[in-house]
This record gives C-alpha cells, structure tokens and sequence, in this order.
C-alpha cells in the first residue's frame, strides 16, 4: 500500500512537473472539440482568448467567431463569421509569446496576413501569402499552409485577408511562450 501511495505522489509530482510549459517549449492549440457552425463573441483554450478583432461597418450586428470544418478532412478550424464583411480574427496570449506559427487554409482568391502584436497594439512583426495556396481539383482537400512570426514582445496576433464573402480560417495554432526577462526586451 505504502509502495503504491509513493507512486501516486511521484506519478502527480511528474504529471505536475510536466504541465509546467518551459519558455522554448512549442504549444499546439486545435479545434477538434469545438462546435462546428456556432457563431460565438469568443472562445478561449488553453488559457489564449480567441475573439473577432473589429467592428462591422455594413450592419449593425455584433462581430462574431465561428468553427468551421476543413472540406474532405476531419479538422476544423476558426475564422470570422461575417460572410458580407472579412474582419480579423484576433489571438491573445495571456503570458505572452516569443513565435507564433498559425496553419491556415482559405477560399480561393483570399490573401493572408498574420500579424503579431505587442501590449500596446503596436505591429512587432508580420507574414503574408499574395494568395492562399489552391486544390488541385474539386475532390482534392483545400490546402494548409503556415505563416511565422516572431518576437520577444507578442501579446496577441491577429490574422486577415479574406474577400468579402470569402474565409481565411486557421485550423492549428503552435506557439512558444516569452522566455521571463525576454518581454522587457
């Protein structure tokens, strides 16, 4: 009995030592448990706040986020769900991140920007595609793609580009949180 109470508290002991993200340490944030369709004024995982990163200016409605699933995949993925009006979606991280690398697919004819931001909103660092990549053919999976930013000042990152009527949605978010010392940089 003693030998197995020790073994408790080593297991809790290591799992609790684990959970502790060391500052290089990659974190991978997905949607697979999400709710597909529901629009939503935020969401938070993992301690980021997943929120719309604007206001509309063809209609009097709230902006909002919204799951929506990756065609001929199992994944989904977060995006604006304004169809008449492309908004930002906007990711912040509580304690902060040194790199941030979003995959993301989207409509043809979308561009991507992904921008990181420091706590006073201003623009650190930034990545974009012209033109997000296309299919090949119709029973072919829209493609992912990654954009990167880095900087040692990252609060929150915000991502864009889609066309009216168009989406941008990224499916996965890895990121590494900044290093203590690192954010007075």
């Amino acid at each position: 009995m003693r030998s197995r109470c020790l073994l408790i508290v080593f297991s809790l002991v290591g799992v609790c030592c684990a959970t502790i993200a060391r500052a290089d340490q990659e974190i991978i944030v997905t949607f697979d448990n999400a709710e597909i369709g529901k629009p939503l004024p935020s969401w938070t995982s993992m301690g980021l706040v997943f929120e719309p990163d604007g206001k509309l200016s063809l209609s009097k409605g709230k902006p909002r986020i919204m799951f929506f699933p990756h065609l001929k995949t199992e994944k989904g993925g977060i995006l604006s769900a304004t169809a008449s009006e492309a908004i930002p979606v906007r990711i912040r991280f509580p304690d902060g991140a040194s790199k941030v690398t979003l995959v993301l697919w989207g409509s043809i004819g979308s561009a991507a920007l992904l921008e990181a931001l420091d706590k006073e909103d201003n623009v650190v660092d930034k990545a974009s595609l012209a033109r997000v990549p296309n299919r090949a053919s119709p029973a072919d999976p829209i493609p992912s793609f990654e954009l990167t930013v880095k900087s040692p000042k990252i609060a929150c990152v915000r991502f864009s580009g889609a066309h009216p009527g168009g989406f941008l949605a990224s499916e996965e978010i890895r990121f590494t949180r900044t290093a203590v010392g690192d954010e007075q940089k």
